[in-house]
């Protein structure tokens, strides 16, 4: 396992962690299928013996499920890991609310610290806040706060588009920017990982698999019938066809050592600006596959230049 600067933090991270959302379970829906509790700490602790140090979680995932069992594996091993999560998703009120309010995220952050079993969080992010909230300086000052109290040694915010992300840059100074960055989704790299890593920000890039959907796992359609509780249950099928039919056309990647999975997190890690990318780990098997990828050689420069060329010609598509 190779490990990297946490931007400006001194905090070093495995390049690749552990992204806890589908541990969390389907119990509550907006996860990632079911999960069994036993697989799921098999998958934390053979992460950790492959050198893994950087888990990452939310609250809201399993609505606290997820960071009650990273707390239950890491508790003692909690000064050798970086637990990062993330606040804002006020399930409290049973789902579908977001706060993040002084008041809200004190109370938000004593509930993970219970869950996971600690004193204090390592990298605490501010989950999916809207623009508005983004540019204001006062979204930030609880966090700020928190940072000199001890309670959390680094603090960010997740983001969905780079807008959002450069927004949080030029009003405050984030150690870290959550995003999701892949071989379909590489915008970010046009402006904000640049603008981030001038600044000393550390990337997060989550969604190295773009869903799952570059595992090269789903050949058809009969691998999109997603059971109750996943969130690529109800997505439009042609763009999930569409992502079927794309993935195909990286089928290059796959060598004799090397998966499609593997290809497409070394993708993200040809980046220099990203501090670690997260794919989700719900088994001991997929923690082997995504963590085995940092020990691999980094894509060749042909390699990314046909993976360019795709992407321009929107990986031959068809109309639809």
């Amino acid at each position: 396992m190779k490990y990297r600067d946490f931007g400006n933090t001194g905090i070093k991270v495995s390049e690749v962690g552990f992204g806890g959302w589908g541990i969390g379970g389907n119990e509550h829906g907006h996860s990632y299928g079911s999960t069994d509790d036993k697989l799921s700490l098999e998958a934390i602790n053979k992460a950790f013996d492959l050198g893994c140090n950087f888990f990452d979680t939310a609250d809201v995932y399993g609505f606290g499920h997820s960071e009650s069992l990273l707390g239950k594996s890491l508790k003692s091993k909690r000064d050798r890991v970086i637990i990062a999560t993330k606040v804002g998703s006020d399930f409290y009120q049973g789902g579908g609310f977001q706060t993040f309010t002084e008041e809200y995220i004190r109370f938000a952050l004593e509930k993970s610290l219970d869950r996971l079993q600690t004193d204090y969080i390592d990298i605490y992010q501010l989950h999916n806040p809207p623009v508005r909230l983004l540019t204001k300086e006062e979204t930030y000052s609880v966090l700020n706060a928190l940072k000199r109290e001890g309670k959390i040694r680094a603090w960010g915010v997740s983001v969905l588009d780079p807008v959002e992300g450069l927004a949080c840059l030029a009003t405050s100074q984030p150690d870290c920017i959550q995003i999701p960055v892949n071989i379909f989704n590489s915008r970010p790299r046009e402006n904000l990982l640049p603008t981030a890593f001038a600044a000393g920000c550390a990337i997060i890039a989550r969604e190295p698999l773009a869903n799952g959907f570059l595992t090269g796992k789903f050949v058809d359609d009969a691998y999109l019938n997603f059971e109750e509780g996943d969130v690529r249950r109800n997505w439009p099928s042609d763009y999930m066809k569409a992502r079927i039919e794309a993935a195909q056309r990286l089928v290059f990647l796959e060598k004799e050592k090397r998966t499609l999975t593997q290809a497409a997190i070394k993708f993200v890690l040809s980046m220099k600006e990203v501090s670690v990318t997260i794919p989700g780990t719900k088994t001991a098997e997929h923690a082997e596959e995504n963590l085995g990828a940092s020990d691999l050689k980094l894509l060749t420069p042909q390699e990314l230049k046909e993976i360019e060329t795709l992407a321009k010609r929107n990986f031959d598509l068809p109309e639809r």
